[in-house]
């Protein structure tokens, strides 16, 4: 199962909601008409059951050499422990039309050592929030890349396995409107048809959302992306979205699969 081929096309609005730079004074989205479709998880072939050993919590935690993400099956629901109260439900298909995405950051196992529940992180506001579904409500795969961005250095840096494998300038949120940091996952992955708009060649939705921006579309939904505004590479100018040359997005678009960690520093 290689992930979703939606051939979908609309306005790039939603998800993007608050990226971009300049005036925000009564905008609820950057109003892109950027068409776009859902690519591939990005995965290759996804395993039918990730083998585990007798597992704690903790060796589910993402690291620098690899990480587990999930897609949901058919619908879960995430609880604050498991059983107990919900936080949230998602579909098969989020919002945006998107596979929906988990990254995942613990478990619970049965003395058996088999998965009953999992620890993920929620692509929801407000940003760190977790909860706990049931392993038999996802699929789960593990994932070698993660993503590190350096905010006062405009710094992006992409690990597979633990080794360095791409780097590249970026601008970053501006004092009025920050990209928040923290640490979140890849949880969409879009191609823009076109270049010739704020999103550039394509677009990786993360689970971060900003912290200002609370009135617009979605809780205002972070992303990496590319930009037709190549000037701003390297300064703070955007609404909080972690923005890249088109030709450094391209590269980094091949070499990050949805569920990949993502961590913001300062």
């Amino acid at each position: 199962m290689q992930g979703v081929r939606f051939g979908l096309v609309a306005a790039l609005v939603l998800m993007l909601a608050a990226c971009g730079g300049g005036s925000h004074a009564h905008v609820l989205s950057e109003a892109s008409a950027q068409p776009y479709r859902a690519a591939p998880l990005g995965t290759g072939r996804m395993p039918a059951a990730v083998r585990t050993t007798c597992a704690t919590e903790a060796s589910f935690a993402p690291s620098l050499r690899r990480s587990y993400a999930a897609v949901v099956r058919l619908s879960a629901t995430a609880y604050s422990h498991p059983g107990a109260r919900a936080l949230a439900s998602f579909g098969r298909i989020d919002q945006n039309g998107y596979r929906t995405v988990l990254g995942i950051v613990g478990a619970k196992t049965t003395p058996g050592c088999d998965p009953t529940w999992y620890r993920v992180q929620l692509p929801v506001p407000p940003n760190g929030r977790t909860g706990w579904v049931p392993a038999s409500a996802v699929q789960v795969y593990r994932v070698a890349t993660r993503v590190v961005i350096r905010l006062g250095a405009r710094r992006l840096v992409v690990y597979r396995s633990g080794r360095t494998v791409f780097h590249a300038r970026v601008a970053v949120g501006s004092p009025q409107t920050p990209t928040p940091l923290g640490s979140y996952f890849v949880n969409e992955r879009f191609l823009l048809t076109s270049p010739a708009g704020p999103f550039g060649v394509a677009a990786l939705g993360i689970s971060a959302h900003s912290d200002v921006l609370r009135n617009w579309v979605q809780g205002g939904p972070i992303a990496l992306h590319g930009t037709d505004d190549p000037s701003s590479i390297g300064r703070a100018a955007t609404h909080g979205c972690v923005r890249l040359a088109n030709a450094d997005m391209r590269r980094l678009f091949a070499l990050v699969p949805a569920g990949t960690p993502v961590s913001i520093r300062r």
